[in-house]
């Protein structure tokens, strides 16, 4: 690999805080992260912060198509100097946060398969837009902190676990299969990484016309997840049913227990509960 240090001095470029840039400059951690990412050459891969281009390289040897989307436009410049012999890595300058990932989509006229090393600033929010565009993707691998790897994977009764826990475990089968120490970045974060792999589930837990309601139920009982559920409901911006008392007796679940003690299936049983 080459040195990153090295490459920023030759290239001028100082990495930018606000941009939450840290290059990847551990040549058996990028490639540890491909193979996790289980890739073949008939796959199309969205990469998310390319930065100089070392796992975007590696990656249009691996598979059909690279699209990388950067927002520095000075990386942005680089990129495609570095990638001018491969005639199937496409550069995207532009926020992800704001990338249409449908239109994306319709031209590579398949499913796509994320692959990233996200800026921690954007991990959680952009969690939230994959799950909602999950149909566009096959599976995602991501390296992010290490501590929203964990509110991924958390379970119920723990601090940790929330409406991100919920939503996540609900539409996926999530694995972290190895966490990344500060030093195999440039400039180190303060913090340690984990490699998440993610795949959607085939049967959701419910129906897509229930999906909404059923995330402003947990929203609204997380917005006050110290409260006892009967108080965090009623502060909630929800129309309860009247009969609320007897639907909790019916589905046993206990008006008096904390949101956070909730399992999924109860959050499913509580959402139809409210809803119907």
């Amino acid at each position: 690999m080459v040195s990153i240090r090295k490459e920023l001095k030759e290239y001028g470029f100082t990495p930018r805080k606000r941009w939450g840039q840290h290059f990847l400059v551990d040549r058996n951690i990028l490639n540890k992260v491909i193979r996790t990412a289980q890739l073949d050459q008939s796959d199309i891969v969205l990469e998310i912060g390319p930065g100089l281009g070392e796992m975007t390289l590696a990656l249009a040897r691996h598979v059909k198509k690279v699209i990388a989307v950067e927002i520095d436009p000075k990386l942005v410049k680089i990129l495609k100097e570095k990638a001018s012999n491969f005639s199937n890595i496409m550069i995207v300058e532009g926020d992800v946060l704001k990338i249409n990932f449908e239109q994306l989509y319709d031209q590579a006229n398949q499913p796509l398969k994320g692959v990233a090393n996200l800026p921690y600033q954007i991990s959680t929010p952009l969690l939230f837009r994959f799950i909602e565009s999950r149909d566009l993707f096959s599976s995602l691998t991501l390296m992010l902190q290490r501590e929203v790897a964990e509110r991924m994977m958390a379970s119920p009764g723990g601090k940790n676990y929330g409406p991100l826990s919920i939503f996540i475990q609900s539409a996926s089968v999530l694995s972290i299969p190895f966490y990344i120490k500060p030093s195999a970045f440039f400039p180190p974060p303060k913090v340690e990484s984990a490699v998440v792999h993610m795949i959607w589930k085939e049967v959701p837990r419910m129906a897509s016309e229930e999906e909404e309601w059923f995330k402003k139920v947990v929203k609204g009982c997380f917005s006050y997840r110290r409260k006892r559920l009967s108080n965090a409901l009623k502060h909630a911006d929800m129309d309860l049913p009247q009969d609320l008392e007897q639907r909790m007796r019916r589905i046993g679940i206990d008006l008096e227990r904390r949101p956070e003690t909730l399992t999924i299936q109860e959050f499913v049983h509580l959402a139809k509960a409210l809803r119907s």
